[in-house]
């Protein structure tokens, strides 16, 4: 048990410190944290940071606080015990707790993983040569986690005879993995243990080197790759790589081909490829393309080309070609027709064929390619508003894809297709158990028209025979940060709330890529505004009789009142939801706000903190007097106001290496200090888990039922 572990359970009555006491005098009573202030002065602007003494979290003081807001969040919600104990068990109910992935090929294995009744991790196995062939575990999750308080597998490797094994395992949720290594002949573990790593790894072809990343311990960032030759002391591991920008990370990866292992070097707006034979390890890397300013391209391996999906010359990508010889841009060409209007996502190569992923009005689509012919044709879909995505796809020489497909009334779904005769086959649909019947929802797709004439892509569902005139909860939720796209999935669990009577509404503003990269370019740095404009223009449409387009007919609906109306983002997403709540908070009965990114000058003004300077061109930089005062503007901890704030939840995880946790707890504690209502404001720090909450099947329900009980909690239901 380390440190922060024995404070955390010394509870609310451990002894302070040195650290000032803080009031909590009676039940429900909130804690009321100590002012201590600390002045910044930038730019001749003072900000004063009343509760900066926060970010100690080895301060006894810190831990008291902490665990003093979860005993008071205990409180409040005792009353819904009941019901957030009901709905994790009828969450679990509907999963199927005996299951297993379909094993797809590779190197004459089928790899697969599977759960076991009542077990909270996967264990990982292979059959060779067909799928009912005798069964090799690989990594027993649930034996290697049952011990630990948190407990993630990242990532796993075998080598190219089959015998060997690299996995990364993370006991803490800071997402510092320790590497191993296994003879899957033996079952034996090597002795070394590799710690502090980015998780990833790759296999050269000698059956004995491994390339893995490091990362800084301080700032988290993966930035150089090492070379370790199995049985040997990692001590004397070679260094390959180190990158001195800590705007980049760094990554390794094996080619599908299995010819090249590859360094990959991106930060927000640039990369770089470095790749070396997987034959050759010891020899340097060579530069596939220079970096460039706004230059951001990935790299694959076929035969005697490389295929570059590439935004030169092209914001949305385009895919290029050139020979293995000529990796330089100058030698580039067009792989495929250019569709400017289209967005590329993704690409994936096969002996004769490549499949892409593309956006179009929000929406992903697979178009495939002939590679002899360059004949195309999409995969078509019926529904609305889903998501398709190129599935696991080890082997080239094969005309056949897999993909994934779901929507928000289709589980998880696995195909396989066809690209010679274009036949469809559906390999799995992920079982839900209690009776779903997914013709029960109904799912629509509209476009709010937001206040600078843009039309931001909403998708939603609710139950059939739901009142759309006013009278429903409605749920939502948005993300709008990155470039990271939030399409249309199905939630098990979220049917809690659409059996009672609740609306899902998932708003696709501007920060994502839904709608190409514009999309995103729209809503960071100086234009990061517009992402909370867009939230709220969706939010104001929910709240208002609308003119909806059903068929071939007009019909009036409003899905939801201002009274009825609760929303939703975590992490960038919870920056969302601090800039809207400071805004609109009128619109809003209730907010979840989950390890929320809301301290945003003091943060990225340090370049100590996890991910910051990684982010500058998300954000800014405050060293530049116009990003900083432009951050300043939206940011949610300085822009707390004295006003009536919504009913709040806020959730942390103690170890949070994404956002550290003492951002949502300075954050509530100014809350409460500056707010004029008696709503709830309340702070949930999970003291063994991180930015991913719990770990493992089972022990993450709870999170989600938390949520789900205060959402209901507000309505009124208390079981």
């Amino acid at each position: 048990m380390n440190f922060l572990q024995r404070m955390a359970l010394a509870g609310a009555g451990a002894a302070l410190a040195g650290g000032g006491a803080f009031a909590q005098t009676a039940p429900l009573t909130p804690p009321v944290a100590p002012i201590k202030p600390k002045v910044f002065t930038d730019f001749g602007i003072q900000r004063t940071d009343n509760y900066y003494w926060l970010n100690k979290p080895t301060d006894p003081a810190v831990l008291k606080y902490l665990n003093a807001e979860n005993a008071y969040y205990d409180q409040q919600m005792a009353a819904v015990v009941p019901l957030q104990k009901k709905l994790a068990q009828e969450i679990k109910n509907r999963i199927k707790q005996e299951d297993a992935t379909e094993p797809y090929r590779d190197n004459g294995y089928y790899y697969y993983s599977r759960y076991e009744f009542g077990r909270e991790y996967p264990i990982y196995c292979r059959k060779k040569g067909s799928t009912i062939g005798t069964e090799e575990i690989l990594l027993n999750g649930d034996e290697m986690g049952s011990s630990q308080k948190y407990f993630q597998i990242g990532d796993w490797a075998v080598s190219d005879n089959n015998q060997l094994l690299a996995f990364s395992t993370d006991t803490v949720s800071r997402r510092l993995y320790t590497l191993r290594f296994r003879n899957l002949a033996t079952g034996k573990d090597y002795p070394e243990r590799i710690q502090n790593t980015g998780g990833e790894m790759a296999w050269a072809a000698d059956n004995k080197t491994v390339f893995y990343t490091r990362k800084d311990v301080t700032t988290l960032l993966p930035y150089q790759v090492y070379r370790h030759v199995l049985g040997t002391d990692p001590k004397n591991d070679a260094l390959v790589y180190e990158e001195k920008d800590n705007t980049f990370n760094v990554h390794v990866s094996r080619s599908k081909s299995k010819k090249y292992i590859g360094l990959n070097l991106v930060s927000s707006l640039s990369s770089e490829y470095r790749y070396l034979d997987a034959a050759a390890p010891a020899e340097q890397p060579k530069v596939f393309q220079r970096r460039e300013k706004d230059h951001l391209y990935d790299v694959e391996h076929l035969g005697d080309k490389f295929y570059i999906r590439t935004n030169l010359g092209a914001p949305n990508y385009r895919l290029m070609v050139t020979p293995v010889t000529a990796t330089g841009k100058s030698a580039w060409t067009d792989a495929l027709t250019r569709h400017p209007e289209i967005f590329l996502d993704r690409f994936e190569l096969f002996s004769n064929y490549v499949v892409l992923n593309e956006r179009k009005g929000g929406l992903r689509q697979l178009k495939v390619v002939s590679l002899k012919d360059k004949q195309e044709h999409y995969i078509q879909f019926e529904e609305p508003a889903y998501t398709a995505t190129i599935g696991v796809n080890a082997e080239m020489d094969t005309p056949v894809l897999r993909y994934n497909y779901t929507s928000l009334t289709t589980p998880n779904s696995i195909f396989e297709y066809d690209m010679s005769t274009r036949t469809n086959t559906l390999v799995k649909e992920q079982p839900v158990l209690g009776n779903y019947n997914k013709f029960d929802y109904v799912t629509e797709r509209v476009f709010v028209k937001s206040r600078d004439n843009k039309f931001i892509p909403m998708a939603l569902v609710y139950k059939k025979g739901t009142k759309l005139d006013g009278t429903a909860p409605l749920l939502q939720y948005a993300y709008g940060s990155y470039g990271f796209s939030q399409d249309p999935t199905f939630s098990a669990a979220r049917l809690s709330l659409l059996n009672r009577g609740f609306v899902y509404a998932l708003c696709n503003i501007r920060g994502g890529q839904e709608m190409g990269r514009q999309w995103f370019e729209d809503g960071r740095m100086s234009h990061k505004i517009n992402s909370f404009n867009d939230f709220i223009d969706c939010s104001e449409y929910l709240t208002k009789m609308q003119d909806v387009r059903v068929g071939n007919a007009t019909v009036k609906k409003q899905f939801t009142a201002k009274d009825k109306l609760f929303a939703m983002g975590g992490s960038a997403g919870g920056l969302l939801m601090g800039a809207v709540v400071n805004m609109r908070p009128d619109l809003y009965k209730g907010v979840i706000a989950a390890v929320p990114f809301v301290d945003v000058v003091t943060t990225m003004s340090d370049p100590s903190i996890p991910l910051t300077t990684s982010e500058y061109d998300q954000w800014g930089n405050p060293a530049n007097e116009e990003e900083f005062k432009y951050m300043l503007s939206y940011s949610p901890y300085d822009n707390v106001e004295k006003q009536a704030y919504p009913n709040m939840l806020v959730t942390t995880g103690l170890h949070d290496s994404q956002v550290q946790y003492f951002e949502p707890a300075k954050w509530v504690a100014k809350l409460r200090a500056t707010k004029t209502d008696k709503n709830l404001m309340l702070l949930h720090t999970d003291m063994a888990a991180g930015h991913g909450g719990a770990s493992g099947r089972f022990k993450s329900i709870d999170d989600t039922a938390r949520q789900y009980a205060f959402l209901l909690m507000l309505m009124g239901k208390t079981l």
